[in-house]
């Protein structure tokens, strides 16, 4: 485990392409322990490909990516590392993927009895204790499709914490969500950032990104084009292709 005053995520040079396409280029990029920072840009900039590639849903063909003291190698040559990092980087994504044939409480149960070697007893207290924490313990029984969107995501958002993880990615976790659904995901997000869990997210929800970010990214292209605090970047924004973004996007 890392010192808590070194980055838990490095990438130098980072670059990524899907055949002919260069998705990310040249990517430079620290996180420290703590820290919540949000990504921002169009559909297709490469932000959900930056996040995929710390823990190692996509290779990458070239550059250095450390996660808290792993080293990934490019073409996914790192079997024993990404193993590891697995166990400890949650991530919740745009679709819920529950196991339908399960209840709720074992789905959360499932990954810290098969990876950590948890008995179920501490699982199951582990999971109810969670639920709580996210609002939804009254429905720990039920199967995942007796849930509303915005229960199910609350439910992948328990599993990914049941891991114990020291990094937590979020790929558009709102993205697939009825509007009356997003504020309860982005209430239980919004409680796990004030106790001081490092994430980064990948949202279209700018107001969201305004209020809990320490940081936000804007990608264009597959470069990072700007970062900042989200007051120095929501509201003076220095490149023009970040302000034209940011005008397209607070218009609606």
């Amino acid at each position: 485990m890392n010192d808590s005053t070194q980055p838990i995520v490095t990438m130098q040079k980072l670059n990524k392409h899907f055949g002919s396409l260069h998705v990310l280029k040249d990517i430079n990029l620290e996180i420290v322990p703590g820290e919540v920072v949000v990504v921002i840009g169009a559909s297709g900039s490469g932000k959900s490909t930056l996040i995929r590639c710390i823990n190692g849903l996509e290779e990458f063909q070239s550059g250095n990516l450390t996660v808290d003291g792993h080293d990934l190698m490019p073409f996914g040559k790192s079997t024993k590392a990404l193993q590891k990092i697995r166990t400890e980087v949650g991530m919740v994504f745009q679709q819920f993927n529950l196991f339908p044939h399960l209840s709720v409480l074992d789905n959360i149960t499932l990954a810290p009895m098969k990876v950590r070697g948890w008995n179920r007893e501490d699982a199951e207290e582990t999971a109810m204790r969670l639920l709580e924490r996210v609002g939804i313990a009254d429905q720990a029984k039920k199967s995942p499709t007796q849930l509303s969107g915005g229960q199910q995501q609350r439910v992948a958002l328990a599993r990914a914490l049941a891991m114990e993880p020291r990094l937590m990615l979020f790929d558009e976790p709102t993205s697939a969500l009825d509007p009356e659904m997003i504020g309860e995901v982005l209430d239980a997000m919004r409680e796990l950032a004030k106790e001081g869990m490092t994430m980064v997210i990948v949202t279209h929800e700018m107001g969201f990104a305004r209020e809990v970010a320490d940081r936000v990214i804007y990608i264009h292209q597959g470069e990072i084009t700007e970062q900042g605090p989200p007051q120095q970047l929501f509201d003076k924004p220095q490149h023009e292709r970040t302000q034209s973004f940011l005008a397209r996007v607070l218009k609606h």
